[in-house]
């Protein structure tokens, strides 16, 4: 029960031993909802007194009005669009976006969505595919028994969990194919995490040097923090080991401004082409290349689908979104290197 001893939509689906968005869809009228389970609810309602108001009835939702809103750093460009998209969206439904940090480790992960889960929010977004660790989701299994969660960027497969993302191996796939229709046969390649979205990356820029013909040089593949006094280092004891490079692709692209950075000290121009299409790429000089993998479309679209669900509609379990790269002065396709 609440603090004020009357029961909320939690309590019904605890009791009950289904999902917030199972109530909800009862609220909603039953629909995509079995009779039994329907049956189930409402005598869970009736046996607890429970009258819902007219804000869980309008937006199927229970008494809080409140979206949690998870991600790893939100210093971060990308988690900075990601949610002020968020919270723009939610406050134009009359919605709170409720703001977790995590960091990056797994333990402070699972303490924010637990966190969270004890503010009663209405659902769970987690932003990024940071959130999809390689062994153990069942903390996200956990919590999608109580309340939607929508992945943004990420693919856990539990149910009431949805996900959208972009396709970056894909994304990425055609971007280093471009590098190689430009005559790259010596492509650098930066990555800082191998996350969900890092592997899928990586798997990217591996194909399309083996489609087309390019041997994979494994000293061309670089894993580095997003620093550029690292980045600059690295890529200066690559070209001191005679090492040659004759293109540059990176999974963010801060990565790739570094490496452009130490090559041009060096008297190098090879094309580069970045990831993410943040704001670093039109204020650098000259205007970085970069794959746009569509955050604020990721955002609106994993939005739509939460509404669907709180408001007891079908919606899709994953949606797959293509990324586009946006050449600048770093990068022209039309033009290849002679």
């Amino acid at each position: 029960m609440n603090a004020k001893g009357s029961p909320n939509i939690y309590d019904i689906a605890e009791t009950a031993g289904v999902s917030i968005a199972t109530v909800s869809r009862v609220l909603s009228g039953g629909r995509n909802v079995s009779a039994q389970t329907e049956e189930k609810v409402l005598s869970v309602m009736k046996a607890l007194h429970y009258t819902p108001n007219a804000f869980a009835r309008g937006l199927c939702l229970g008494s809080m009005g409140m979206v949690g809103v998870l991600c790893t750093d939100v210093s971060d460009l990308y988690y900075a669009r990601a949610v002020s998209t968020l919270e723009r969206l939610l406050r134009q439904k009359g919605l709170e976006a409720l703001l977790c940090c995590t960091g990056g480790k797994l333990e402070d992960k699972k303490k924010g969505l637990s966190l969270l889960l004890h503010k009663h929010v209405d659902a769970a977004i987690l932003i990024g595919s940071a959130f999809k660790e390689r062994e153990d989701n069942s903390h996200i299994e956990t919590a999608a028994r109580s309340v939607p969660v929508i992945v943004i960027n990420g693919l856990i497969e539990c149910e009431n969990t949805y996900c959208v993302l972009c396709d970056e191996e894909a994304a990425m796939f055609e971007a280093v194919s471009a590098l190689c229709r430009h005559r790259c046969r010596k492509v650098l390649y930066l990555y800082d995490q191998l996350t969900f979205s890092g592997t899928q990356k990586l798997a990217g820029y591996r194909r399309a040097l083996q489609e087309q013909g390019v041997e994979v040089r494994e000293e061309l593949i670089l894993q580095v923090d997003k620093s550029l006094p690292e980045i600059h280092d690295r890529v200066r004891q690559l070209l001191s080991s005679g090492i040659e490079i004759d293109g540059v692709a990176a999974s963010e692209d801060l990565l790739a401004i570094g490496a452009m950075q130490q090559l041009h000290r060096h008297g190098l121009y090879p094309p580069v082409i970045g990831f993410n299409n943040s704001a670093f790429a039109e204020i650098i000089s000259p205007a970085l290349s970069s794959v746009d993998n569509m955050v604020e479309t990721l955002c609106s679209t994993a939005f739509s689908i939460l509404c669907d669900v709180l408001e007891g509609r079908s919606a899709p379990r994953k949606v797959l979104l293509s990324g586009q790269l946006i050449e600048r002065e770093t990068f022209r396709e039309s033009s290849p290197t002679l």
